[in-house]
């Protein structure tokens, strides 16, 4: 996918090999991808072929009096059995293995508090939206996918509207940059790339971790750059500001909508399949299930099993879209820098930062990864630089002054 467009040597940054420990770590984590991915689906299946989730639903009913009162029950039950069903999983994935390859810097009780918090908002999320899917599932029962769907676009908008400023803030604290001449750079590189009162957050990441991360997130008020302080800490001004011209290509070029847009038709299709589905476990398995409709809130296993094996097997579809953005936004970097050793030795800390693999298989890229590999961005940045040339840029028409 990453092209060689041009003969010029642009840069001459050299891809170290992954080390021995970076390997370790790339391929215990292909391991804990696999068991991962297992877990997610085993779990609600377990409440399905034991026919717990009857019996849960039958004793929310009792407890909770009316229909509104029984979903929140059942939903209160669920995620704590779910979330204590995974801690195992969970402490190896989130505190022991980062730690065990120096990775992490957070302490216990910080691990605990996140994961509570964490629990605790996913809760209360569940118990906000899913009653409405079951609304939907009772009153409209052969529709119900496709109102669903356009429930769920909303909130799918409505949570990357409030996240930035009610969920992040959360875990960690988010602020105006301390480096105030890195800040102004910044902040005219934006103004280059034609962003006006442009807003880029700080976040204190090293309570949590050594690892490096720039990622755009939220949109109209809410939308900003986020910079982690372990990046400003490792990377130098001109890396850092190649990497902020990358996260100004995502917004520039609209990426966070065409996203949204590419998830948004998948919605459809993703509750279509499960629909049918459903419908013909149910009617095949209702006595083992221990449920005869599926808008009992006891179907939620069955539904997040099948939800859950359709996202899998689309997952290679979304990380190609999101590679193609990745590298698109790589494009805009380099355009709006023109700095390529800048560039390419940013990627270079964040491989070595972060204990990566540069040059992952196929299967791992095709399963696994939403970006370029990190051997491959290195590639483009030494071979991409039309501006050496004097051939047109791609993007020049967004670059003021240009």
């Amino acid at each position: 996918m990453l092209e060689i467009f041009f003969a010029a040597e642009c840069a001459n940054v050299v891809v170290p090999e992954a080390t021995e420990q970076a390997m370790r770590y790339y391929n215990s984590g292909n391991l804990l991808w696999i068991a991962q991915q297992a877990w997610v689906l085993v779990i609600p299946l377990l409440f399905l072929i034991t026919g717990f989730t009857g019996k849960l639903a039958r004793f929310s009913e009792k407890s909770g009096k009316n229909w509104f009162f029984t979903i929140a029950v059942y939903l209160v039950f669920f995620t704590l059995i779910y979330k204590l069903l995974s801690l195992p999983l969970d402490f190896y994935a989130g505190y022991t293995r980062q730690h065990a390859y120096g990775l992490s810097t957070q302490t216990l009780d910080r691990w605990f508090s996140s994961y509570g918090k964490e629990t605790l908002v996913g809760l209360i999320s569940a118990i906000a939206f899913v009653w409405i899917f079951y609304l939907l599932l009772k009153k409209s029962p052969k529709r119900w996918w496709f109102y669903s769907s356009l429930v769920s676009i909303g909130i799918l908008f409505i949570t990357m509207f409030v996240q930035p400023i009610w969920i992040d803030p959360l875990f960690n604290k988010f602020g105006p940059m301390k480096d105030k001449h890195l800040e102004q750079q910044i902040l005219s590189l934006a103004s280059r790339a034609g962003i006006e009162n442009g807003r880029v957050y700080e976040v204190d990441k090293s309570a949590d971790t050594s690892m490096l991360n720039a990622y755009v997130t939220g949109f109209g008020q809410t939308g900003r750059i986020v910079l982690w302080d372990t990046t400003i800490k490792q990377m130098k001004p001109d890396e850092i500001l190649f990497v902020m011209g990358h996260e100004m290509g995502h917004y520039v070029l609209n990426h966070i909508w065409w996203y949204l847009a590419i998830m948004s038709a998948a919605t459809f299709v993703i509750f279509y399949l499960t629909y049918r589905s459903a419908n013909f476990l149910l009617h095949r398995y209702q006595k083992r299930f221990g449920f005869k409709h599926l808008y009992s809130i006891a179907s939620l296993p069955l539904l997040l099993l099948l939800t859950g094996i359709f996202l899998f097997l689309a997952s290679p579809f979304f990380n190609y879209i999101s590679r193609y953005m990745e590298h698109e936004a790589d494009r805009f970097g380099l355009e709006i820098t023109q700095n390529n050793e800048a560039a390419g030795k940013a990627f270079i800390v964040l491989q070595l930062g972060n204990l990566a693999n540069p040059r992952p298989g196929p299967i791992y890229n095709f399963w696994r990864n939403s970006h370029p590999s990190l051997g491959d961005r290195v590639d483009f940045c030494n071979s991409y630089c039309p501006w050496k040339e004097d051939k047109p840029l791609k993007y020049a028409d967004y670059f003021r002054g240009e």
